[in-house]
C-alpha cells in the first residue's frame, strides 16, 4: 500500500459551506501524494455530508471521520486526526482557512533535506471583510530566510510569537514517539502543543515561503472562541495554558525563553485583554485581576524591561487594581499616542498619575518625564476625551457631554474655551462632514469638561452606502491653543441606545439609521444601518445580488478600478509619472527647488544660499520643499511644496537648479537641462559613501543604483582637502565637480569671529532674549550626533549624563543648549527649566553655534563647524571605542586631533565644563590646527560665490 508524503487533518464544525473550498485547496497541491483527513467534531449542519460526499468523489484521497460528540475545540478532532492519519508527515488545517498551492511540496523539501522533525513556514492573514484585499504575514521577521535549528534555545522568538500548529508541518513518527496531543477540554491549545513540539524536535527548519492562508473576518457576528475576550472562561483557560507552557519550560532549564515569553504577554496577551475591561463589570475585573495578578507575580521581572512605558504601566496598575488609572492607561496603549491621564509633578519629575508615588517601584514604573508631555505644544498632544454621558430621544438628536484630560493643568483656568462637535465619514467622498456647536465647555479640575444637545438625523446628510462609517471628535479651543480629539465611549453603554433616523442623499431604500457603535479602539461612530420595512427588504436584496455570477463581473471589476486609483497614489506612479510625462515638460529658467535635510528644516547652506539671493535680488524663483503635515519656518516668499507630493515632483522635473544638503530621492533621475548643486552637511569623520563596509557589502545593482543617485550632483561643496579625501573619494566623485568654497552655512560664523576679533566684544543678539537666557550666564551647546545600530537604523536618545546634576552643579554659571540630531527629539524634566533648554526645533543650528561661548559634543561633524568661531570645545566621547570601531569605522582617530579635551565619563565633563578657561587657552593652537585641516576653504564668501558663478554672473 502507497504511503502518502502527508496526511492534511481538516477539522470542521458547522462549516459545511467552507469545507469544500478548504479540502480543494489541498487536493490542487502541486504535491501529488498528500492525503485529506476530514474530522467532524459532531456538527449540527451538513458539515460531515459534505465530507462523506469529498470522500466518495476522492476515493483513496479523503477519508471522512465524526467525533460521536462534540468536544468544543480544536484539540479532540486534531488528536484523532493524528491517529487516523497515515502519511509520513501531519499538517493540520481549519476548515475556513486554505493552504498555498506549493505549501505541502516546500515543507516536505525541507524536511527531507534537513531531517527536521518539525518544519514550519509563514502564515498569512487574509482579511475577507477588507474592502482593499488587505493581508499582513504572521511574524515576517521570523521568516526572513531559510535557516535549521539543532535546539529552540537558538532562536527563542519562535516558541515566544509563533505560536501557531497550521503553519507547520510534523513527522509523523515525532509525533508518536513523543506522545504529542492537543489539550481537550481547555481553549488556546494550540500554545501548549506547539511550545511541546518545539521543546522535543530534534531540528527544526523555519522557511520564507507562504504555506497558510489564516482567513480572517474582523466583523464577524460571532466571535471564534479564543476572541471572547468578555468572557472570564476565556482568560482562565489562557492562564492555565501559560502555567503549563511555563512549567515545560521550566522542566527544560529554558530560562531565556521564560524572560522572552513573560515580555511577550506583557505585551500581547495582557494588552488583548485589557482593552476590553472599559465595557466590563465590577465582578469581571475583580476576577480578572484575581488570575492576572496571580500570575503576574511569577512573571521575571526583566521581562519588564523589554516593555513599553504603557505596558509596564498597565500591569503595575492592574497589580494595585487601581481601575481609574488603569482604564486610562489601557486607552492610551490601544489609541498610540493618546494621552489620557492628567498626570502628576512630584520634585521636578512627571507621573502617570498621583498615586502610588509613595511606593519606590511605584515611582519608577509611572514616571514618564521622558515622554516629553509637559514640554509637547498642547496642539499636537492627542488628549484622551472619555464620554460620560450619552442619551437620545428616539429619533434622530442626542446629547453627548464628555471631559477632556487637562494635563498638568496646561490649559490655563483663564483659557477661553470653545468648542465644536463633528461627525465625519470615514470614507471620503470629497469632505463630508457636519459640525455642531458646544453648548458647555468649562474647567472641572484635571480636565475640560464640555456637553452638547446635536440633532443628527436633521443635520447629517450622508450620501449612503459609500459612507457607511461616520466618526466623532471634538474640535477645542482653548485660548491660543486648537486640539482635536476624537470621542471614546469608556464605560458608556450603547447597547440600549437607539438608532438615529438619517436620510441619504442616495437613497433611503438601503439605509435610514444610524446606530452608534463602539470602533475596536474604544471610540465612538456611527454606522448606518437598515430599520424601517422597506429598506431592510432592499438591503437584503442587494446582499443576495452582490454574491450572485453578475455580481462578481461587476465587482471584479470594480476591484480593479480602485486598484488603479490607488496605485495613483503609490511612489512606484509617482516615479513612472515623473520620468514619463514631467520630465517631458520645458525646464523653468530661474526655478531652484531648495531641500535641506529631505525637507524637515529650513536650514543649513541651502538656507545661506536662498538669503544671499535674496539679499542680492537675483532673478529666480525659489520653491522649497518640506517634510510633515504642515510647513513650520519655512520662509512664506517662497513656494512651499510637500515633499513626494505631485507638485514636489513636478517642480523637481521643470527646475533650473536643485539645491539641497542631503539627496533628492535616490529614485528621480536628473535632467540634463537641470544643474545640482550638492551643498552637503558635514566634513566626515565616519567613513562615507563607498567607503562604508555596508556598501561594499552590497551587490552590484545596489551599488550601481547609489552610484547612479550620486552622479547626478554636477557641483558639490567641499571646505577643506580632507573632504576631497574623504567625502569626494567616498562618492567617487570626480575633480571638476568639486567646488573648494567652504559652506554658505558657514559664512555667519565667519564673520560673527571677524567681528568678536575687530571689537573685542561678543554680541549675543536676539536670540539669546528668544530663549530666555539669562545675560550673566555663559551659554554652552551640546549637540551629539546620532547613533545608529548595525542594520543601519538610527537609534533613540537618551542623555548619557544626568542633565539634572549637571543643572544642580553648573547651572548658576551656565545655560545648556540641548540640540540633538535631527533625526531624533529629546525630552527634559521639568526640574531644570531656565537652565537646560532644548533647542532641537530650531530649524538652523548656525545661530546656536553663534551664540555659544562652549560646545560639547561627540562625534558630530559640528565639531568643525564651530572650528569657525575658535572658542572651546569639550568632547564626551563615552562610547568612543565602540563608535570607533563599529561597523563603518572612522577617517581618523578623534583622540588625536581634537581641539578640546576628551572626556569618557559624565564627572570628567562636568569638571571639563567647570575649567573651560582653562582649556581655551590650553587647546588655541591645537583648535587652529584643526581649523586649517579641516575648514581651509571657509572664508566667509561661499554664498556670494555659488549666487555669483550660477545666478548672477552667469545672467549679465
Amino acid at each position: 500500500m502507497h504511503v502518502p508524503d502527508v496526511s492534511v487533518v481538516v477539522i470542521v464544525y458547522n462549516d459545511a459551506e467552507r469545507l469544500q473550498t478548504a479540502v480543494r485547496s489541498v487536493l490542487d497541491q502541486t504535491l501529488r501524494g498528500v492525503e485529506v483527513v476530514i474530522v467532524d467534531d459532531c456538527s449540527k449542519d451538513r458539515s460531515y455530508e459534505v465530507a462523506q460526499e469529498l470522500e466518495a468523489a476522492n476515493p483513496g484521497r479523503v477519508r471522512a471521520f465524526r467525533l460521536p460528540e462534540n468536544s468544543g475545540g480544536c484539540g479532540a478532532p486534531r488528536n484523532h486526526g493524528i491517529k487516523q492519519a497515515t502519511g509520513t508527515y501531519v499538517m493540520f488545517l481549519d476548515s475556513d482557512d486554505v493552504l498555498e498551492r506549493n505549501a505541502c511540496r516546500n515543507m516536505l523539501a525541507a524536511a527531507e533535506r534537513t531531517g527536521s522533525d518539525l518544519v514550519s513556514g509563514m502564515c498569512v492573514r487574509v482579511h475577507l471583510d477588507n474592502r482593499w484585499g488587505k493581508t499582513t504575514e504572521w511574524y515576517p521577521w521570523i521568516y526572513s530566510r531559510t535557516r535549521t535549528l539543532e535546539s529552540i534555545t537558538e532562536y527563542p522568538d519562535l516558541l515566544v510569537y509563533d505560536t501557531l500548529s497550521t503553519n507547520k508541518c510534523y513527522r509523523r513518527s515525532f509525533l508518536l514517539e513523543q506522545g504529542l496531543e492537543f489539550p481537550v477540554g481547555i481553549h488556546y491549545e494550540d500554545l501548549l502543543f506547539s511550545a511541546q513540539a518545539y521543546v522535543a524536535a530534534r531540528r527544526i527548519t523555519l522557511i520564507p515561503n507562504h504555506v497558510y492562508y489564516w482567513n480572517v473576518v474582523e466583523k464577524a457576528a460571532a466571535k471564534s472562541i479564543s476572541n471572547r475576550r468578555h468572557e472570564i472562561a476565556n482568560f482562565v483557560h489562557r492562564m492555565e495554558i501559560h502555567r503549563r507552557v511555563d512549567e515545560l519550560l521550566a522542566a527544560k532549564g529554558h530560562t531565556a525563553i521564560k524572560t522572552a515569553k513573560d515580555a511577550k504577554f506583557l505585551k500581547h496577551d495582557l494588552v488583548l485583554h485589557l482593552r476590553d475591561l472599559p465595557l466590563l463589570g465590577d465582578a469581571y475585573r475583580q476576577e480578572f485581576a484575581r488570575l492576572a495578578n496571580g500570575y503576574l507575580a511569577g512573571i521575571d521581572p526583566a521581562a519588564y524591561e523589554n516593555v513599553t512605558h504603557l505596558q509596564a504601566i498597565c500591569a503595575y496598575l492592574l497589580g494595585k487594581e487601581d481601575w481609574k488609572n488603569l482604564l486610562a492607561a489601557a486607552d492610551a496603549m490601544t489609541n498610540k499616542g493618546r494621552l489620557s491621564s492628567p498626570l502628576a509633578e512630584r520634585d521636578g519629575r512627571v507621573y502617570w498619575c498621583s498615586g502610588h508615588l509613595d511606593d519606590a517601584e511605584g515611582r519608577r514604573i509611572l514616571d514618564v518625564t521622558d515622554q516629553g508631555f509637559h514640554t509637547t505644544a498642547l496642539s499636537s498632544l492627542a488628549l484622551g476625551n472619555r464620554l460620560t454621558s450619552y442619551e437620545d430621544d428616539g429619533r434622530g438628536t442626542v446629547t453627548l457631554s464628555g471631559a477632556v484630560v487637562n494635563p498638568l493643568g496646561r490649559i490655563a483656568e483663564d483659557a477661553e474655551l470653545s468648542a465644536t462637535l463633528e461627525f465625519r465619514a470615514r470614507r471620503q467622498i470629497g469632505v463630508r462632514s457636519f459640525s455642531f456647536p458646544v453648548a458647555t465647555v468649562r474647567h472641572a479640575g484635571d480636565t475640560i469638561e464640555w456637553s452638547t444637545t446635536a440633532d443628527v438625523g436633521g443635520t447629517v446628510r450622508p450620501l449612503g452606502i459609500i459612507d457607511a462609517v461616520w466618526d466623532v471628535r471634538l474640535k477645542l479651543k482653548a485660548g491660543g491653543d486648537r486640539m482635536t480629539t476624537r470621542v471614546s465611549v469608556g464605560g458608556v453603554d450603547l447597547e440600549s441606545a437607539a438608532r438615529l433616523r438619517v436620510r441619504p442623499r442616495l437613497t433611503r431604500l438601503v439605509s435610514d439609521r444610524f446606530e452608534p457603535e463602539m470602533t475596536k479602539k474604544g471610540n465612538l461612530s456611527y454606522v448606518l444601518a437598515a430599520e424601517g420595512a422597506a429598506a431592510v427588504r432592499t438591503q437584503s436584496l442587494i446582499s443576495s445580488a452582490m454574491h450572485g455570477k453578475a455580481a462578481g463581473v461587476v465587482k471584479r471589476s470594480l476591484r480593479r478600478a480602485l486598484k488603479a486609483r490607488r496605485n495613483i497614489g503609490s511612489g512606484e506612479q509617482k516615479v513612472k509619472v515623473y520620468h514619463e510625462v514631467f520630465s517631458k515638460l520645458p525646464v523653468k529658467k530661474g526655478t531652484v527647488v531648495f531641500e535641506s535635510h529631505m525637507g524637515k528644516q529650513y536650514s543649513d547652506s541651502p538656507k545661506a544660499i536662498y538669503e544671499e539671493l535674496v539679499r542680492q535680488n537675483a532673478p529666480f524663483q525659489a520653491i522649497w520643499s518640506y517634510a510633515g503635515a504642515k510647513p513650520t519656518g519655512f520662509p512664506t516668499e517662497a513656494v512651499l511644496v510637500k515633499r513626494w507630493s505631485w507638485q514636489y515632483l513636478r517642480a523637481l522635473a521643470q527646475a533650473e537648479y536643485w539645491v539641497d544638503n542631503q539627496g533628492f530621492p535616490l529614485a528621480l533621475s536628473k535632467r540634463p537641462g537641470t544643474t545640482y548643486i550638492q551643498t552637503w552637511h558635514g566634513s566626515a569623520l565616519k567613513r562615507m559613501g563607498f567607503h562604508e563596509p555596508r556598501t561594499k557589502a552590497q551587490g552590484k545593482p545596489a551599488q550601481d543604483r547609489f552610484q547612479a543617485a550620486v552622479n547626478r550632483f554636477d557641483h558639490f561643496l567641499v571646505r577643506s582637502e580632507h573632504d576631497v579625501r574623504t567625502l569626494a573619494k567616498g562618492f567617487r566623485l570626480r575633480d571638476e565637480v568639486l567646488l573648494r568654497t567652504g559652506y554658505p552655512r558657514n559664512d555667519a560664523l565667519v564673520a560673527a569671529h571677524r567681528a568678536e576679533a575687530d571689537s573685542g566684544e561678543r554680541v549675543r543678539g536676539p536670540l539669546a532674549a528668544e530663549l530666555g537666557i539669562d545675560p550673566d550666564k555663559r551659554v554652552l551647546l551640546y549637540a551629539p550626533t546620532f547613533r545608529a545600530n548595525a542594520d543601519g537604523a538610527v537609534e533613540g536618545f537618551s542623555f548619557p549624563f544626568d542633565v539634572e546634576e549637571f543643572a544642580d552643579r553648573l547651572g548658576d554659571r551656565y545655560t545648556l543648549l540641548v540640540r540633538t540630531h535631527y533625526l531624533n527629539s529629546v525630552s527634559l524634566p521639568p526640574s531644570v527649566a531656565g537652565r537646560v533648554i532644548d533647542v532641537s526645533r530650531h530649524h538652523d543650528i548656525t545661530p546656536l553655534l553663534a551664540l555659544a561661548d562652549g560646545l560639547i559634543t561627540d562625534y558630530s561633524s559640528v565639531m568643525f563647524d564651530y572650528a569657525v568661531l575658535d572658542r572651546p570645545m569639550v568632547f564626551f566621547a563615552y562610547d568612543y571605542e565602540k563608535y570607533s570601531t563599529d561597523i563603518r569605522g572612522t577617517y581618523f582617530d578623534l583622540l588625536d586631533k581634537a581641539p578640546g579635551p576628551v572626556v569618557a565619563t559624565a564627572d570628567e565633563l562636568m569638571q571639563a565644563v567647570a575649567a573651560f578657561d582653562e582649556a581655551d587657552a590650553k587647546y588655541a593652537e591645537a583648535r587652529r590646527r584643526f581649523l586649517a585641516e579641516f575648514g581651509e576653504y571657509d572664508r566667509g564668501d561661499a554664498a556670494r560665490q555659488i549666487v555669483e558663478k550660477f545666478f548672477t554672473g552667469s545672467r549679465k
